[in-house]
C-alpha cells in the first residue's frame, strides 16, 4: 500500500513539476543609442482593389470588402481606424494598374471589373468614379487616416511584341519574368485624379506609383529606368500640385519583391530627392492554401529566414537613395488572400508581430498590413468587420510603441522573442511573444549602461532602477485554442461595446521589480516608466 502511495505521489509531483516550469531569461536592453528608427505611424493597414468574385483555393473570401463595394457607413469600420488617431492606410493592391479615374477629359470610359482569362490576375479594367473617391475621403477624413494612394503605372504602356525575355529568368534569380510592359507612362488620367484631390481639399499623405511591376514583376513587369524616369515625372506633377511643401504628399515607390539590381538601377535614375519611401512587399509564409502555415508561423528559425531581405533593402536605401527610408508597403504572410483557418487567428500574430519587431531593427518607417479588411488575413472580419486579434495586436503596437528602436537581447530559448522601443510616453515598452506551446518565460528586462559603467554602478547603489510599477498587457487565445478569432487582454476577452465602439485596452499593473511572467503561447507588451534609457530622452 505504501509503495502505491509513493507512486502516485511521485506521479503528482511530476506533473506539478512539469505544469509550474518555467524559465527565466534575462532581456538585455542597450538603452544608451537607438539602433534605428521607425515613423511615428509605423502601423499601416491596406485596402484593396478585389471584387467579390476574387477567388483562390475553391473560395471567395473577400465578400463586399473591396475599395469600390466597401460599406463606408459601417460603424465598427469607422471606430476601428479611429481608436488608432492616426491609422496609415494605403489604397492599393494587384488591381490598381488596371483602375481609370472618372475625372477630366482623359476617362471617357467607366468599366466595371470582369473576370478576363488575358487580363491581369484574370480581371478588365476598372473604374473608380469621383462620387466614390468622395465617400472614402470623407471616411478618411473623419477618422483621421493617413492616406497612401498608390496610382496605375501602366496607363499607356502595351505589352512588348514580341517580347523576347518573357518566360527568361531575370539575372543572378531563379525568378521567370513575366511579360514586359513597354512605352511611356500616360500619366494624364493621374493628374486629373490628383489636381481633383487636391482641389477638394483631401489630404493624402502620400502617393505610390504601380503595384509589383519591379524585378521579375508578378503578372507584368516595367523596367527599372523608365519606372525611375515616371517618378521623376510624378515628382514634378506633385510638386506643381501641391506648391505648398508642407502640406505636399510623399512620394513612394516601387511597391513590389525586392531585386537589388532593379531597385539600385530605379534609385539612381529618379536621384536625390525623388523618392520619399522605398516600398517593398513582403509573403514570407508562401501560400495561404499552403497545409503548413501554422508550423511556419510558430517556428522561429523560418521565420527568421527573411531579415536577410530586410536588411538588404536598409542597406539599399542606405547606399542608393539614402533620402528614402525602406518601407514594408504590403504583407499579408501568405499570399492569395492568405490562409482560411489560420490567416485570421490568434496564432497569426506571432508571425506579424514579429515581423513588425523585426522590420523596426533594420529601420523600416511603415509596414502596411494586407489587409485592414478583407481576405482571410484582415485585420477586421470582412462580413462583421469585428476586430480579429492581431487588430488589437496593431493597436497596442500603435499606442506604446515609439519610433526609437533600441537593441534588446536574450540568451534563453529562440522560442522568446523580444523586442524593445523607447516608449510613447516616458521609460521604454517591450514585446515579448512566446510561440512555445510548454515552456513559460520568467522574464527581467535589465539595463545594460555598458558605455557608462559609473552611471551604471550609482544607479545601482541608489536602487532606482527596476522599481516603481510596470504596466502590462497579456495577449491569450480564448480557451487556450491558438486558432481561436477571440483573443484575451490579462484574460477577459476583447469584444465590442453594446455601441460597436472598440473596448478600453487597459493594462495590468504590477511591481516592477517582479519579473514577466509570459505563459506558452501568449503575447505581452509591457511599459516600463521607470527605466532609465538615455537614447530616450
Amino acid at each position: 500500500m505504501g509503495c502505491k502511495v509513493i507512486v502516485i505521489c511521485s506521479i503528482v509531483l511530476s506533473l506539478f513539476i512539469g505544469l509550474s516550469y518555467a524559465e527565466e531569461v534575462k532581456v538585455v536592453v542597450r538603452s544608451v543609442t537607438s539602433i534605428a528608427k521607425t515613423d511615428e505611424n509605423f502601423i499601416c493597414a491596406t485596402l484593396d482593389w478585389w471584387p467579390r468574385n476574387k477567388c483562390d483555393y475553391n473560395q471567395c473570401p473577400w465578400e463586399n470588402a473591396g475599395i469600390l463595394n466597401l460599406d463606408l457607413d459601417n460603424k465598427i469600420l469607422a471606430n476601428a481606424i479611429k481608436a488608432f488617431k492616426s491609422l496609415r492606410i494605403r489604397v492599393g493592391g494587384s488591381l490598381q494598374d488596371q483602375v481609370v479615374y472618372k475625372v477630366g477629359k482623359h476617362a471617357k470610359k467607366c468599366p466595371q471589373f470582369k473576370l478576363k482569362h488575358e487580363g491581369l490576375f484574370g480581371f478588365s479594367r476598372g473604374c473608380l468614379p469621383m462620387e466614390r473617391w468622395d465617400r472614402l475621403n470623407k471616411l478618411f477624413n473623419q477618422t483621421g487616416a493617413h492616406v497612401t494612394f498608390s496610382l496605375n503605372a501602366l496607363a499607356g504602356r502595351k505589352r512588348a511584341k514580341p517580347d523576347d525575355e518573357a518566360g527568361k529568368k531575370m539575372p543572378d534569380s531563379d525568378d521567370v519574368a513575366m511579360p514586359l510592359m513597354v512605352g511611356k507612362w500616360d500619366h494624364r488620367n493621374a493628374y486629373d485624379l490628383m489636381e481633383y484631390t487636391a482641389s477638394k481639399g483631401y489630404k493624402i499623405e502620400s502617393y505610390e506609383l504601380g503595384n509589383e511591376l519591379c524585378g521579375s514583376g508578378v503578372s507584368v513587369r516595367v523596367e527599372a529606368e523608365p519606372y525611375g524616369k515616371d517618378m521623376i515625372t510624378l515628382k514634378k506633377m506633385i510638386k506643381r500640385l501641391y506648391p505648398n511643401p508642407t502640406a505636399r504628399p510623399k512620394l513612394l515607390g516601387p511597391g513590389g519583391f525586392y531585386d537589388e539590381e532593379w531597385f539600385k538601377t530605379f534609385l539612381q535614375t529618379s536621384g536625390p530627392n525623388v523618392v520619399d519611401g522605398l516600398t517593398h512587399h513582403i509573403y514570407n509564409l508562401g501560400a495561404g492554401v499552403d497545409p503548413t502555415l501554422i508550423n511556419k508561423i510558430q517556428d522561429p528559425y523560418f521565420l527568421d529566414g527573411v531579415a536577410e531581405t530586410y536588411k538588404s533593402v536598409s542597406t539599399s536605401a542606405e547606399l542608393y537613395g539614402p533620402w528614402a527610408g525602406a518601407w514594408v508597403g504590403e504583407s499579408g504572410g501568405a499570399y492569395n488572400s492568405g490562409g482560411k483557418t489560420v490567416s485570421h487567428a490568434f496564432v497569426d500574430g506571432f508571425w506579424y508581430l514579429d515581423q513588425l519587431g523585426m522590420t523596426s531593427t533594420f529601420n523600416h518607417k511603415a509596414f502596411c498590413r494586407q489587409a485592414l479588411i478583407g481576405g482571410n488575413y484582415a485585420l477586421l472580419n470582412t462580413t462583421t468587420f469585428i476586430p480579429n486579434p492581431d487588430y488589437y495586436g496593431a493597436l497596442l503596437w500603435h499606442r506604446l510603441m515609439g519610433k526609437k528602436v533600441l537593441g534588446a537581447t536574450h540568451g534563453g530559448s529562440p522560442y522568446l522573442r523580444a523586442y524593445a522601443h523607447c516608449s510613447k510616453k516616458t521609460g521604454i515598452s517591450v514585446l515579448l511573444i512566446n510561440m512555445s506551446n510548454s515552456t513559460k518565460f520568467e522574464v527581467s528586462v535589465v539595463n545594460d549602461l555598458n558605455l557608462y559603467p559609473q552611471e551604471w554602478e550609482s544607479m545601482n547603489e541608489n536602487g532606482d532602477e527596476g522599481l516603481g510599477e510596470r504596466e502590462e498587457y497579456h495577449l491569450t487565445p480564448e480557451n487556450g485554442n491558438i486558432l481561436s478569432d477571440v483573443v484575451l487582454l490579462n484574460g477577459t476577452p476583447l469584444k465590442l461595446t453594446e455601441s460597436d465602439d472598440i473596448p478600453a485596452i487597459d493594462p495590468k499593473v504590477v511591481d516592477a521589480a517582479l519579473p514577466i511572467a509570459v505563459a506558452p503561447d501568449s503575447i505581452v507588451f509591457a511599459t516600463l516608466r521607470g527605466f532609465r534609457a538615455p537614447a530616450c530622452a
